[in-house]
């Protein structure tokens, strides 16, 4: 399993952008998903997760401004960010606990790569 995270970008302060993150495979459950972020010299944090009943949490942060979303067509989840400011600048990861049908005999942790949010003033 692969997680491919996508989305990133330069964005003037106060504007949107919509992180992407999908799960590559067959046969996949997908548990509790969640997006972090690092901003340099700071410490990876959450900023939100779908749990696996599908309860929605938000850092303080970013409560009001950002959605997390899981596409229930597929593997994926997207994170729609609004009223962008200075403080949201991060490389954002996706997380997804996944069980792997078939092959796991239970659910396990995956990553992306990162993706680089960039607020300019």
């Amino acid at each position: 399993v692969q997680l491919q995270a996508s989305g990133g970008g330069l964005v003037q302060s106060g504007g949107s952008l919509r992180l992407s993150c999908l799960a590559s495979g067959s046969a996949l459950d997908l548990y509790a998903i969640r997006w972090f972020r690092q901003a340099p010299g700071k410490e990876r944090e959450g900023v939100a997760c779908i749990s696996f009943d599908h309860h929605t949490e938000y850092a303080d942060s970013v409560k009001g401004r950002f959605t997390v979303s899981r596409v229930k067509a597929g593997n994926a989840m997207n994170l729609q960010m609004n009223s962008l400011n200075a403080e949201d600048m991060a490389v954002y990861y996706c997380w997804m606990n996944i069980w792997v049908r078939d092959v796991d005999d239970r659910a396990t942790d995956h990553w992306g790569q990162g993706t680089k949010v960039t607020v300019s003033s």
